[in-house]
């Protein structure tokens, strides 16, 4: 069941006001390891795909410039009152852009981190294709996602969900081949991420 930007739009106007006291609250852990592991990669320039509300961005190592860019501008709204007040100086730019067509520079960025956003999307291989014309050779991709489940009752419940697709805006059922072919799996690493394995962060070399 396919996604579309206004189904994504208006699932984030309704979600934006309650994001971070909800779904903020159960990716902390995982969204701050994905922070510590762009921190830890070289390079300045950081490109943070579904920057939502701005939840990670004071947890970035202050040398590094982030844009930050996000299809809701509800939730950009937030992250744009979030910056101003912590001060957030490095975050350089806030942008409401399309993640598979965002229209900006080819090799613009050192890294990417790709925040909860594969399974939003219309088109997961499109947004791949995008983030590495976007991010240099020899630069970094990190995704921190759910992916769906390989079996027991986690499944069970994340194809129950799945008709609710929509209303959710992502989807309870994507899978890692959705949006990686064998090539890219071959060379990413995955790490499993709390809470209980829920999300997973995949570093993909550039």
């Amino acid at each position: 069941m396919q996604l579309d930007a206004q189904a994504v739009r208006t699932a984030y106007r309704r979600q934006a006001e309650t994001y971070d006291r909800v779904f903020g609250v159960v990716s902390h852990q995982a969204r701050l390891r994905a922070v510590a592991a762009a921190n830890a990669l070289p390079g300045e320039r950081v490109l943070e795909v579904g920057v939502g509300t701005g939840l990670a961005l004071p947890h970035y190592d202050p040398a590094k410039r982030i844009t930050g860019i996000d299809l809701s501008a509800d939730m950009l709204a937030r992250a744009q009152a979030r910056v101003k007040a912590e001060g957030l100086l490095h975050v350089e730019a806030l942008l409401e852009l399309d993640a598979e067509a965002t229209g900006l520079p080819a090799a613009s960025f050192d890294l990417a981190a790709v925040m909860f956003v594969a399974s939003v999307v219309p088109h997961p291989r499109a947004l791949l294709t995008e983030l590495r014309r976007l991010v240099r050779p020899g630069g970094h991709i990190l995704f921190v996602n759910h992916f769906i489940a390989k079996g027991g009752l986690r499944l069970a419940v994340e194809r129950a969900m799945t008709p609710l697709s929509h209303a959710l805006g992502w989807h309870p059922d994507f899978a890692t081949t959705d949006l990686f072919d064998e090539a890219d799996l071959a060379r990413a690493r995955l790490e499993p991420m709390p809470p209980f394995g829920l999300f997973t962060l995949v570093h993909l070399p550039r």
